[in-house]
């Protein structure tokens, strides 16, 4: 036997060195991608020059387009095969395929509704120089403008016959692979790329714009009236959440990007606008996950003379109208094929009694906080800065949210959490709010207003006190909302939503693909 003395070698295991291996692997490749897309682009950029020095141009001012493909494919959709029309067409598109072969070439042109025609460019029809042309100057991922006969090909395909075709813009990046899924990470920061290459990307497009047109026709048809309000503000409220700080310059003051616009919506109602809503943009500095994004398109409404339960039901009413404008039906057919009811009356639930329930122990507004917190000890449920209401809804959300997949307003929520809303009519430490839940993600919210401005001052020198002591969601004390209240404003319900949450209930997805451009690091 051989003796060996000094520091033995680390050994190292295989799975690492598979790893290294896979890592070294996947880098060579991106290497080797980027340089083949730098040859394609300096190859691009050269027809770029042929174009412009020949006074065809890469990027004319426009082209005589007479016809959207969409419209010639629903004109001649019944054409037999190898049938010629008698109509000439202008139309124009990216092209998606391109075939060159001898005296005939083929190109699939696709406008950006995903719809597609065959361009056929032919010796015949547009002679020896247009048709080399073609073939040196025309890429995949150009805009083509082609015009001539509609035909149909010997194998049914519905054609353009070209007598003539412009670049309508060159494209000096090549598209990515027509056959194969973009990752995630491609998707969402070349949301361009994604919307040019997936069907269910651009159809995400138009059921999110079918979906804020019916909630603007369903408000118009209950006599609401549509405002704006200030997304840069002096004072953030109207949601307990963190927000984004910026400076005026011109002002030397700093400011607060929006995370609700509810405190000047009740400053309209209180003027006078009894039924008034608002979609647009807010900003929240926390986490972003599946349901979350910083930046988030935001509907509230406010209804005079209502309450949480009128709302209620207005609430129902705007997201099964949005269902039928999207799907045609109250069952939605989310992306994955899954069939979701948002149909009939939605049940109506306490949160204290369901969580009582779920808990096996009854919890009521009276159950004292080391009551709460040691239920929560025992679930290990976390709590930071706890008090009655934060427990109450942790440990709700910890037995009872996960289960709620059918539409379900969760009702009267614990005071502490809930400073602008009005005290429950009938139970002690309740306020009237609800939170609706589809799918177990939390879709909208609504209240009896809190109108009393001697409650409300209240309510906002709790938060204060909630603020000192370290919580970076409290409100902070607005007296200049607390100035319009006490010039009166009439009992009021009052509702909010968030419409990329709306389209995860409509479609099934999650929220960075129901933004089109969502904030990425």
């Amino acid at each position: 036997m051989t003796e060996t003395t000094g520091t033995p070698s680390p050994v190292i295991p295989a799975d690492a060195d598979a790893a290294t291996d896979a890592a070294a692997q996947a880098e060579a490749d991106a290497a080797a991608a980027r340089e083949e897309i730098a040859e394609q682009k300096a190859v691009r950029l050269a027809k770029r020059e042929r174009l412009i020095a020949s006074g065809a141009g890469a990027y004319p001012v426009s082209v005589p387009v007479t016809a959207r493909i969409a419209e010639v494919r629903e004109r001649f959709a019944d054409l037999e095969p190898d049938q010629k029309t008698g109509e000439t067409v202008g139309v124009a598109g990216r092209v998606v395929h391109l075939r060159n072969t001898g005296k005939l070439c083929f190109a699939s042109l696709q406008a950006g509704d995903g719809s597609r025609i065959q361009a056929m460019v032919s010796l015949a029809e547009v002679g020896e120089e247009s048709l080399a042309a073609w073939k040196e100057l025309v890429d995949l991922g150009d805009h083509l403008f082609v015009s001539g006969e509609v035909i149909s090909s010997r194998r049914g395909e519905l054609s353009i016959l070209a007598t003539e075709w412009r670049i309508a813009a060159k494209a000096l990046l090549p598209l990515p692979n027509l056959h194969a899924e973009l990752n995630d990470e491609t998707r969402v920061r070349s949301r361009y790329l994604d919307l040019i290459v997936r069907e269910q990307a651009r159809r995400n497009v138009v059921e999110r714009a079918t979906a804020v047109a019916s909630l603007r026709s369903t408000f118009a048809a209950h006599g609401f009236l549509e405002v704006e309000t200030p997304m840069l503000q002096v004072m953030h409220g109207g949601a307990s959440a963190r927000p984004f700080v910026t400076h005026s310059n011109a002002f030397d003051t700093d400011l607060y990007l929006r995370i609700a616009p509810e405190l000047y919506l009740k400053r309209a109602v209180v003027g006078g606008i009894d039924r008034v809503f608002e979609i647009n943009r807010n900003f929240r500095n926390e986490g972003a996950d599946s349901t979350h994004s910083p930046e988030f398109a935001m509907l509230e409404a406010y209804e005079a003379y209502g309450d949480y339960n009128s709302i209620a039901d207005l609430t129902q009413e705007l997201i099964q109208n949005a269902a039928l404008a999207v799907s045609g039906s109250h069952v939605v057919t989310w992306a994955d094929g899954t069939e979701f009811d948002l149909g009939g009356d939605w049940d109506r639930i306490s949160m204290y009694d369901s969580l009582s329930d779920a808990a096996g122990v009854r919890i009521t507004p009276e159950t004292t906080v080391d009551e709460l917190q040691a239920l929560a000890e025992r679930e290990g449920v976390e709590v930071p800065l706890s008090n009655h209401g934060k427990l109450v809804e942790e440990l709700w959300e910890h037995f009872v949210k996960g289960g709620l997949e059918r539409p379900t307003f969760v009702m009267d929520f614990p005071v502490e959490t809930s400073p602008l809303v009005r005290a429950h009519r009938g139970i002690d430490g309740v306020v009237e709010k609800w939170d609706l839940y589809v799918r177990g993600f939390e879709l909208a919210t609504g209240y009896s207003e809190l109108v009393d401005p001697v409650v409300q001052r209240e309510r906002f020198v709790q938060q204060a006190r909630m603020s000192a002591r370290g919580d970076a969601e409290a409100m902070p004390l607005d007296e200049d909302f607390l100035r319009a209240l006490e010039h009166g404003m009439p009992p009021c319900g009052g509702m909010g939503m968030g419409i990329d949450r709306l389209l995860m209930a409509l479609t099934g997805l999650g929220i960075r693909e129901t933004i089109l451009f969502p904030l990425v690091k």
